[in-house]
């Protein structure tokens, strides 16, 4: 039983990747991590050299995943208690990104902790169209918006605590691939939403913004439902996407057109300066 760590995706997707993509919903962020990195190398996330470790239980089978990404907090994939509870011994951790029950248990061991995040993972159960539908019409995004989805991420990463330094690699990520759309307004682009690239089936939508001028009119319900419909009709299997628990409108928004708790993950910084 035993943690082992590589900075290559490649060797960890190899040895980790079917354990991943059995449980996709669980193991959502470091699927979609581990294919960026495949995708866009190992500077995807930064500078930092990444560490990707998984954990070997008494079967021989891969029963625990952490990917890091510097400077973002390690981010644990679905492990076994005993996998959770070795991880401090073989690897130092700024803090965490986890299932809640394993963010608790590491937390006990950094008296000083400071919980930075409560989310809430959702999974689309059976669609229902928001009501009433906003005036307006979607439209996939495309480079002619380039500045205005730059802004609109750079602001979406200033509310939510996200570094904005990545909003013009992801904006031209998500338009290459068609996976950004806008909603439209009287011919003006009142909102986005996003989704990731499929991964094991799954997609996560995500980057769901519109400016406090166009907000409290349904737009966000209604990018979201439509991007939720594209996914389903492409054949994908499960449609995802967090949220801040301490945003109540939000997740009552996404309940509303369909949306069921998952799970529930922290963030932890494990020593606060």
């Amino acid at each position: 039983m035993t943690w082992t760590f590589t900075d290559d995706v490649g060797v960890f997707l190899a040895a980790a990747g079917a354990s991943l993509a059995a449980r996709p919903a669980a193991n959502t962020l470091v699927l979609t991590i581990t294919s960026a990195l495949r995708d866009h190398g190992p500077h995807a996330y930064g500078s930092g050299t990444p560490s990707l470790g998984w954990w070997l239980g008494p079967d021989g089978r891969v029963d625990g995943t952490l990917v890091r990404t510097p400077p973002f907090l390690p981010v644990l994939g679905t492990a076994a208690p005993e996998a959770v509870a070795e991880l401090p011994g073989v690897l130092p951790l700024p803090g965490i990104n986890a299932d809640r029950d394993a963010a608790r248990l590491l937390a006990a061991r950094w008296p000083g902790h400071r919980v930075d995040k409560e989310q809430r993972l959702y999974g689309l159960g059976t669609p229902v169209p928001p009501s009433p539908a906003p005036a307006g019409a979607p439209r996939a995004a495309t480079t002619a918006d380039r500045a205005l989805l730059v802004e609109w991420l750079g602001a979406f990463g200033e509310e939510t605590g996200q570094p904005a330094d990545q909003a013009a690699r992801i904006v031209d990520a998500g338009v290459a691939r068609g996976a950004m759309t806008l909603w439209e307004a009287g011919g003006v682009p009142v909102s986005l939403a996003g989704v990731s690239p499929r991964v094991a089936g799954t997609v996560r939508v995500s980057s769901v913004f519109t400016p406090p001028e166009h907000r409290g009119r349904g737009y966000a319900a209604a990018v979201t439902a439509e991007v939720d419909r594209a996914a389903r009709e492409a054949g994908v299997h499960e449609v995802l996407l967090f949220t801040d628990l301490a945003n109540p409108t939000s997740n009552g928004v996404y309940r509303r057109i369909g949306y069921e708790a998952v799970s529930d993950r922290l963030l932890i910084t494990a020593e606060p300066e």
